[in-house]
């Protein structure tokens, strides 16, 4: 019960679409009828300008981090033991294992992705969960988070295509993830790259069109 519990809330926090909001608010326009029509930060920028674009982004990031940790409020998961690698026994009054308690919550860090993705109050059209992405794995693998941003802000600059940097940023996620238990296996190893690979599947099949545009060298690039 509880596990569904926390993917019904995860999805839902996902999907506040913040950046139609922002964009409707500001400008009294359908962010969705501008450029990709997607509602996160790249599209916001263009429409409503940078600032719009980096609220948007800073508030797609804490709604990703909000989902997992209510999912871990929901659960009783301490989520300081989430970055150790540690593991318990039984979790406060959830009735869950520990490795339970940690697919439920990665359950809700993909289930935040979704609904960014295909938020419910926008007929299912959304962004393309990277910022929502950034928040979820902020809280549970900060190292490859880092890892991976510089990975994105290196291709941006030298590319100026946001969407290269984050399907490439995406793509390398799991492969820290992996790095990183082979130096410091963890008993979170399964879930943590199950999830990661999800959501990069996901980013890469949002980007679908972007691929598409830079196969053709007629992706637009960000602008200095």
């Amino acid at each position: 019960m509880r596990a569904a519990l926390v993917i019904i809330i995860a999805y839902l926090l996902g999907s506040i679409p913040f950046g139609y909001l922002i964009v409707r608010l500001t400008t009294g326009g359908d962010i969705r009828a501008t450029g990709s029509g997607g509602t996160g930060a790249t599209n916001v920028s263009r429409r409503a300008g940078i600032s719009a674009g980096v609220v948007t982004l800073v508030l797609d990031a804490l709604k990703g981090m909000a989902a997992v940790v209510v999912a871990g409020w929901i659960l009783d998961v301490p989520l300081v033991y989430l970055s150790t690698g540690r593991s318990l026994d039984m979790l406060g009054n959830s009735g869950l294992s520990f490795q339970q308690a940690y697919w439920c919550l990665w359950g809700a860090a993909i289930a935040a992705i979704i609904g960014h993705m295909f938020p419910i109050w926008l007929g299912f059209r959304g962004g393309k969960g990277v910022a929502t992405g950034v928040g979820v794995f902020l809280i549970l693998t900060q190292g490859a988070v880092a890892f991976a941003g510089l990975i994105f802000i290196v291709i941006v600059l030298a590319t100026r295509y946001v969407s290269l940097g984050s399907i490439i940023a995406a793509l390398t996620l799991p492969l820290f993830i992996l790095l990183r238990n082979l130096i410091s296996p963890s008993v979170q190893f399964a879930p943590v790259i199950t999830a990661a690979t999800v959501a990069a599947v996901l980013i890469i099949f949002a980007h679908r069109a972007n691929i598409r545009r830079l196969m053709q060298g007629t992706e637009s690039k960000i602008q200095w």
